[in-house]
């Protein structure tokens, strides 16, 4: 075994990065065992710093109200919503923790990461309107979209959305559907926060410049880790019982090197995210929504475009995308040789067919990456038909990664979701792929503590602490209507959101 004599740092939990996932998990943690002793290795000077940053995150409070992707329309014209109540479901249950955390004085106060923001999907053209109705149709059959408004009438909606309405051709048909439920998050401030509490802990330790370099089992089914520090040059060592890899694009080549079975076949497809950013405040103040469209034909999930009222640091902020760009970078702050390294003899195979699979979505990022900046207003005009140009900056967001699993049948398909990977014996986890992430991110480390903690998860001690901090989690949102109703409630008083729940 190698490194057999070298000091190590050993507690029972190793975390790698210090996103909100981390911040999620190793929370969830110390409220149900106290004791667990915990490590965060952190490549970065301080917490979210990468995809959680407020101004990285490609979505911000996805509970699938507006976002068109998450309902997909069947080949004949019906609406399959599954993906939209899980997401809407899984968003309620992270505002549940949330809300205890406000509320037992974990965190800071709600008002400094979240603010009610109304959500809107907006379509225009015949076909578009007919898929946003029936879209409309069905999701409104359950609590968890009650009180969402469709309308077809163009003074309403200049009522709702004046910058989108304006200038607009009156004979092209238009629709949109609103949400005054809808939330804007700023899981840069969550996470900082959660960190900053998990740091009250003596047995909790957070590493920053910490670059884990690879990870070993050692003879007692324990972890190895190997990191390389930024600020001293040299190689430190940790060991724990439990590792959990929440690295963000950084997590696939950290799982490769755990050498689990589990992780055989995974690769993943870089993807860079630009934004247009508003520097008017008049058209800042004008506008306080978030609006999202439907991907053009032939472009991928990840592209849908959407016009974004954001709180930063207490501060409206608008911003217009996402832009994809094509990029060979895990991580903003990554190496060009990220692919390249992530390549092996079980995974080369799935990505090349992926990538025979899905050429157009190649040729749209290349696409996406020689746009000019008229190309990019040109695009924002669809949305905002009286733009000015000079008014908006490019800036650059975060990377994704998104997975590419082996597949019996296609040899390899490209993933547009989240992916939990863990270890048979619950030793290891590692959380793959993208959107909608941060969002749902308290029922995946949910979905984690089910996979390494099975024994504890049915002790009656975990259970009652989990329905403590999250009434909800062994009930039903979408099948029981009481039982959305008195969360929300809930969760606004908490959360000081100013929504009338329980209202249709």
């Amino acid at each position: 075994m190698k490194h057999k004599d070298t000091p190590r740092t050993k507690s029972d939990v190793v975390l790698i990065g210090a996103g909100i996932m981390s911040a999620t998990l190793g929370v969830l943690l110390k409220e149900l065992s106290p004791g667990l002793s915990i490590t965060v290795l952190e490549r970065l000077d301080a917490a979210a710093r990468e995809s959680s940053n407020a101004w990285n995150n490609a979505g911000t409070g996805h509970s699938a109200f507006c976002e068109l992707n998450y309902t997909i329309e069947n080949e004949d014209g019906s609406i399959d919503i599954k993906k939209a109540l899980k997401i809407a479901e899984s968003f309620e249950i992270s505002k549940e923790f949330w809300s205890y955390l406000t509320d037992v004085k974990r965190i800071i106060d709600a008002e400094d990461f979240i603010h009610g923001i109304p959500h809107y999907s907006f379509v225009w053209g015949e076909e578009n309107v007919r898929f946003l109705k029936r879209r409309f149709d069905a999701l409104t059959q359950f609590e968890l979209f009650q009180g969402l408004q469709y309308t077809e009438d163009r003074d309403e909606l200049k009522k709702w959305l004046p910058l989108v309405m304006n200038g607009r051709d009156p004979d092209s048909p238009v629709a949109g559907t609103k949400m005054d439920l809808g939330t804007d998050v700023n899981f840069g401030t969550l996470t900082r926060a959660m960190f900053k509490y998990l740091e009250t802990f003596s047995d909790v330790h957070v590493h920053y410049f910490e670059d884990v370099k690879d990870l070993e089992r050692n003879e007692n089914g324990s972890w190895h880790l190997t990191s390389y520090n930024l600020q001293t040059q040299e190689k430190e060592h940790f060991e724990a019982k439990f590792v959990f890899i929440g690295a963000g694009g950084g997590s696939l080549p950290l799982l490769e090197k755990s050498d689990i079975p589990e992780a055989e076949g995974f690769g993943g497809f870089p993807v860079s995210g630009q934004w247009l950013r508003c520097k008017n405040r008049e058209v800042i103040d004008a506008h306080f929504a978030k609006v999202y469209g439907k991907a053009n034909v032939g472009s991928p999930p990840m592209s849908v475009p959407h016009l974004d009222t954001r709180i930063i640091d207490g501060k409206k902020e608008l911003l217009f995308g996402p832009y994809a760009g094509f990029t060979t970078k895990f991580l903003k702050k990554g190496s060009y040789l990220d692919l390249v390294k992530s390549l092996e003899f079980d995974n080369i195979f799935p990505m090349l067919s992926a990538g025979m699979h899905n050429l157009p979505l190649t040729k749209y990022l290349i696409h996406q990456a020689l746009q000019s900046h008229e190309d990019r207003i040109e695009a924002l005009r669809e949305y905002f038909p009286n733009v000015k140009s000079e008014d908006w900056e490019l800036v650059v967001a975060g990377q994704r990664v998104q997975v590419i699993k082996a597949d019996e049948e296609e040899g390899g398909v490209l993933e547009f979701g989240t992916e939990v990977v863990s270890a048979k014996d619950g030793s290891l986890a590692a959380l793959l792929g993208a959107s909608p992430g941060a969002s749902t991110s308290v029922s995946i480390m949910i979905e984690v503590l089910g996979d390494c903690f099975p024994n504890e998860m049915k002790t009656k001690n975990w259970q009652s602490k989990l329905e403590e901090m999250i009434p909800s989690i062994f009930q039903s949102m979408s099948k029981d209507s009481q039982v959305c109703i008195g969360s929300r409630k809930t969760t606004a008083k908490s959360l000081n959101l100013s929504h009338k729940v329980g209202v249709s």
